[in-house]
């Protein structure tokens, strides 16, 4: 097939493209600029704005399929930016594939759609939608999936996967901020107990949506139908932050943040950098409080049953390939 993959040269996207490829797509991909990772890939750059539908629909021309991995992430912004990027941005890709007749979208969501605030344990896809969301980031993914999952029908087949806290080498997002913290000695463990948590190597998460790909057509099992996607070895927040700062050669963090403190700066924080509109994201949000003060893992049959994934890259295996990766980053850095 020739696929085209949206945010091609994220971190994920990267991942896809070079899954695809081996694979024997033809591969093209659609960011705001050029990748040289790509470019060694030889996949074909469409060059462009996802918020932008005439950018979309000549990215999408004369493609068999798309994976839809544009998007804003994070912990914080406006509203409004998350909205033009996740919501009208899928709302152009849904578009596009009306517009060129393309009949296979597999769209990347999250599993924060369903997070209330609370545990969540174990839960498999029948969870609800969450009927408040604590950060932008959350709420525009929700909606976008929606419209992903709606579109569904004669003509198109879509299918909706939640990775949950992607992460190894590379990763842009969560990983450096943890580490930020701990080399500026500002990292904490949040609350007196920790729970479980789900995460999914990169890896991982790119064969998850190849597999989909190869097994969704129009009227398929999987139409219409959204999965959990992670490791399946859940850990606590302590083992998981702990695990990635002995990958960097950082001692392991003890000290903790009551919890009702944690909130009430992750508030504080919110409406002082509101205020005075500043643009960086604050030390602490609302969100990053809940993330790491609450249990979510998840019950993934339901992939492993229709999508036939089954997490290659094992934990301690992603933890070596990410502690080989930070040391080479040393190693230059002083080179």
């Amino acid at each position: 097939m020739k696929v085209l993959v949206t945010g091609g040269g994220g971190f994920l996207g990267q991942g896809i493209c070079r899954q695809l490829v081996a694979a024997g797509h033809d591969v093209c991909a659609f960011n705001r600029n050029r990748y040289p990772a790509l470019e060694a890939l030889k996949v074909d750059q469409r060059v462009g704005d996802i918020g932008n539908l005439d950018s979309v629909t000549s990215a999408a021309e004369d493609v068999d399929a798309i994976v839809h991995t544009a998007g804003k992430v994070g912990a914080w912004g406006r509203l409004e930016d998350y909205y033009e990027a996740n919501v009208r941005g899928t709302d152009n890709v849904l578009a596009a594939c009306e517009l060129h007749e393309i009949d296979k979208l597999v769209f990347t969501s999250s599993p924060s759609v369903v997070h209330n605030g609370g545990d969540l344990d174990g839960v498999d896809e029948s969870a609800p939608y969450a009927s408040h969301f604590s950060s932008a980031y959350a709420q525009t993914k929700a909606m976008a999936e929606q419209r992903v999952l709606a579109a569904n029908g004669p003509r198109l087949a879509t299918v909706a996967l939640r990775p949950h806290f992607i992460w190894g080498p590379g990763d842009p997002n969560l990983l450096p901020r943890v580490l930020r913290q701990a080399r500026a000695g500002r990292l904490r463990l949040i609350a007196d107990k920790s729970k479980k948590i789900d995460t999914t190597f990169v890896d991982n998460a790119a064969e998850a949506h190849a597999l989909a790909l190869g097994k969704l057509t129009v009227g398929a099992p999987i139409a219409g139908k959204v999965y959990f996607v992670s490791q399946g070895e859940p850990v606590s927040h302590e083992a998981l932050i702990n695990s990635w700062l002995k990958a960097d050669g950082f001692p392991p963090e003890t000290r903790r943040l009551p919890l009702g403190l944690a909130q009430f700066l992750g508030t504080l924080l919110e409406i002082i950098y509101s205020t005075l509109r500043i643009q960086q994201e604050p030390p602490l949000t609302r969100f990053t409080v809940e993330q790491l003060s609450t249990s979510h893992w998840f019950n993934i049959a339901a992939a492993r049953r229709d999508l036939g994934y089954a997490p290659r890259v094992s934990m301690a295996e992603g933890l070596a390939r990410l502690s080989q990766y930070l040391a080479r980053e040393r190693m230059q850095k002083r080179g």
